[in-house]
């Protein structure tokens, strides 16, 4: 028996304003929203690494002069809206091409009007809680089983250096004190 494979369509502006707590109708200083965009992007490939689901996220452009772009950055596609056109627009047309008895799309938004208009076209809804959820959920796995292993040391902290195992931050600092 085949499975089916799964496909994850991620509203990312709606799910940037759910973790963070913003409605995404206020303006973002570009620098802080280019780092929200970097790193839900990060933790979209973690998550597609995880879980083997396809991620596709789409971002509004629409009021930025210019066609539709599509790239791919860690691993997972990321579509950028045309001009005039809005994420919950490209994400409707993305499930009307690409739906499949061979494949379950999922879409990631709590945009209620959004989630009823692709769940009628067959796609699967989660909201951006449940997503950010699995994503925390997926990380936390992910910790405890590289601290049963033993190779690394995990802490809240983001230094290199607490991340790594006694013994090599040893033998980093005896090549280091030699030079």
């Amino acid at each position: 028996m085949n499975k089916l494979e799964e496909w994850l369509v991620v509203d990312g502006y709606n799910v940037i304003g759910s973790n963070t707590g913003t409605d995404r109708s206020i303006h973002w200083n570009p620098s802080q929203l280019e780092e929200e965009r970097i790193k839900l992007i990060r933790d979209l490939s973690e998550y597609q690494a995880a879980s083997g689901r396809r991620v596709f996220l789409v971002f509004d452009a629409h009021r930025t002069a210019g066609k539709e772009v599509v790239e791919e950055q860690e691993k997972i596609t990321v579509y950028y809206t045309r001009y005039g056109e809005t994420a919950d627009e490209l994400i409707e047309r993305f499930v009307k091409k690409y739906k499949s008895p061979h494949r379950r799309i999922f879409v990631a938004t709590s945009d209620y009007l959004e989630q009823r208009m692709v769940f009628g076209q067959g796609a699967y809804r989660i909201s951006s809680r449940e997503l950010l959820q699995e994503i925390r959920l997926g990380k936390q796995k992910l910790s405890d089983r590289l601290r049963k292993k033993g190779n690394i040391n995990i802490t809240s902290g983001n230094a290199l250096e607490e991340r790594l195992s006694d013994e090599i931050r040893n033998k980093l600092e005896k090549w280091r004190r030699k030079n």
